[in-house]
């Protein structure tokens, strides 16, 4: 065909890449979306709206003042990882209203990242134990708002009552290799659990 990209196909005979579903979870205000936006190969698919006066008896901000939108289905992203691989990324609504998603979102996950702001660690409590009551692999990606790391690892792992199997990762959200660091330490985790 005259003017057709012939590029872009892929030859028949060409099996279909393998997929992984991964899960970005947290709680509200962790970076999920910022984390999705940064590393995924595609332009996320996002499902935010903004903070409304109607919310105000529902929605937590403590901590998190300056924030003007929440993600109230997931978020969407993509990274392909070789010819025969790609990650599909889903991240997770943070405010508890959103929760009785996560269970849906969560069917053939095989593995999950929660992110956690040392500012407010409850608020990652709740994904934490979603991922352990259904024996979904996590690691822990510890979001470094401006740029700050406060606590050493150990503290972190100690103080979130993690086993010794969780990796703990120190991470900024915002920065792709940041966030590819820790996708790949979560498919370390998985390779090695599945050997």
């Amino acid at each position: 065909m005259a003017g057709s990209d012939t590029t872009a196909q892929a030859p028949a005979d060409r099996p279909a890449p393998d997929t992984v579903k991964i899960l970005i979870a947290g709680g509200f205000g962790v970076g999920k979306t910022t984390m999705v936006g940064s590393v995924s190969e595609i332009a996320p698919l996002r499902t935010e709206e903004p903070l409304t006066m109607a919310g105000l008896d529902v929605d937590d901000l403590d901590g998190v003042e300056e924030k003007r939108a929440t993600t109230v289905a997931m978020d969407f992203g993509r990274i392909t990882v070789s010819d025969d691989l790609v990650l599909y990324l889903f991240g997770t609504p943070g405010q508890q209203r959103f929760w009785f998603m996560w269970n849906d979102l969560a069917l053939g996950a095989l593995g999950a990242v929660v992110l956690v702001d040392v500012r407010r660690p409850r608020s990652s409590f709740a994904a934490i134990d979603f991922f352990e009551r259904r024996g979904i692999p996590f690691v822990i990606a510890v979001n470094g708002f401006h740029g700050e790391h406060p606590y050493p690892v150990e503290d972190i792992r100690e103080s979130l009552t993690l086993p010794e199997g969780v990796p703990v990762l120190l991470c900024d959200a915002r920065e792709r290799e940041s966030s590819r660091d820790v996708l790949i330490a979560l498919i370390d985790r998985l390779i090695a659990e599945a050997a």
